[in-house]
Formats: C-alpha cells, sequence, structure tokens
C-alpha cells in the first residue's frame, strides 16, 4: 500500500510526513496555484520535505500531444522521481505512449470511467487516479468504478495501479482500499481526520487518571 499527500502545502507536508509513512505527494494545477509557488520552485522544496526515496507526482496544463510531451519532459527534469501526471484523455492517451516509449513514468488522471482507466494503463501509464468524491458529486458511484477498475487492471494491464483520489471523507479513502486499490492520496484535511481518535484519547486519559491514583507520577 501506497498513501500520498494531496497538496502543496509544504507546512502540511512537514506536518505529516513526519506523522504518516507516506510514499510522496501529489499536486495538479489547482494545487499549485492554492500554494503561489511554481513548480520550479515547489518541486524542489517538497523534496528537501520528503526525501530522495520518496516520489512527486505533478500534471502538465497542455492539450495537444507534442506539447504534453515537451511539458512532461520539462517536469521529468525538474525532478529524477517525478511521475508525469497526464489527463486521461485522447490526445493524452498519445503523449502517454510516447513518453512509455522514452522511459518517462506516467499517471492517467481525471478517470471517470472503468474503461478511460484502462485505456490509460494499455497506453503505458504506471498509475491511474480515479476521481472518487467527484464522481459521487456528478450523480455517480466513485468506489464501484474503483472497484471495476481494479479488476480490469487484474486482468489486462497488472503493472498498472490505481492511485484513487478526490477524498473528503475517510470512509471513502477505506472504502477504495477495501476495493483493492494499492496506492491513495489524501489531502491534509482528510488525513488529520483520519488520524484524530476522541475514544482512543479518552481511552489514554483514564489509563493516566487510574494509574496517578495509585503511583501519584505518570514514570513507569
Amino acid at each position: 500500500m501506497e498513501i500520498y499527500l494531496d497538496t502543496a502545502d509544504l507546512d502540511a507536508i512537514e506536518e505529516l510526513s513526519e506523522i504518516l509513512p507516506i510514499a510522496g505527494v501529489t499536486t495538479n494545477p489547482s494545487i499549485v496555484a492554492t500554494g503561489k509557488h511554481p513548480l520550479n520552485v515547489l518541486l524542489p522544496k517538497i523534496r528537501r520535505i520528503i526525501g530522495p526515496s520518496c516520489t512527486i507526482f505533478a500534471q502538465v496544463l497542455a492539450r495537444e500531444p507534442e506539447s504534453m510531451i515537451d511539458e512532461a519532459l520539462y517536469l521529468n527534469d525538474l525532478d529524477p522521481k517525478l511521475v508525469v501526471k497526464i489527463p486521461a484523455i485522447a490526445s493524452g492517451f498519445a503523449a502517454i505512449m510516447a513518453l512509455s516509449a522514452r522511459s518517462v513514468r506516467t499517471l492517467g488522471t481525471a478517470i471517470y470511467s472503468p474503461m478511460q482507466g484502462l485505456f490509460a494503463a494499455h497506453a503505458g501509464a504506471c498509475y491511474v487516479a480515479p476521481y472518487v468524491n467527484r464522481l459521487d458529486a456528478t450523480g455517480g458511484d466513485g468506489i464501484k468504478m474503483v472497484q471495476s477498475l481494479q479488476k480490469l487492471l487484474d486482468l489486462h494491464e497488472p503493472s498498472c495501479s490505481i492511485l484513487a483520489a478526490s477524498f473528503r471523507t475517510p470512509s471513502q479513502v477505506l472504502d477504495c482500499l477495501l476495493a483493492g486499490a494499492r496506492a491513495v492520496t489524501i489531502p491534509p484535511d482528510v488525513a488529520r481526520q483520519m488520524l484524530a481518535s476522541p475514544a482512543v484519547d479518552v481511552a489514554i486519559e483514564r489509563f493516566e487518571k487510574d494509574w496517578l491514583k495509585v503511583f501519584g507520577n505518570l514514570s513507569a
């Protein structure tokens, strides 16, 4: 299993990477714009925080295959462990095929259907990113789509992994992992919700209270 942080918030990355065994950080143009650092500035800052072994994802803005390829090569030069996110559209499939031939790792992003994800995988993407909550918000079933996509990949493209994205609740993350997704990318607010444990806090406080009654201090 791989857990990624879906953010360009450097403080959040530093905070959560000390708590969670993250595999890396994912970004998209909207996230990068929120952070107000261009990628040539942002990516080195993220790399310094997460270290050399983790993976960073960054997305192209171009729409035409040739421009996507050029932008992907530029991004790949910015970081040696970068995976380039390519929208899973017709021009994106062409770009993924060309980049795969050059050994540039890619992720097919903005997946809203199982076949769309399968096409991206068949074109050579290492990862595909179904948008769980966004599909739910448009009346679809994000978890069911992840289940179907995982089955297709197991049958036809086992070298490609789902990196499930677009979460609003911890239960969506859990359901994706139970559906077979091997990787998830989680925004900081959802990660913090997953780490919060009021019932555990109550139990720990009770343990401390009972100990103090007998021993007077918290030293073992």
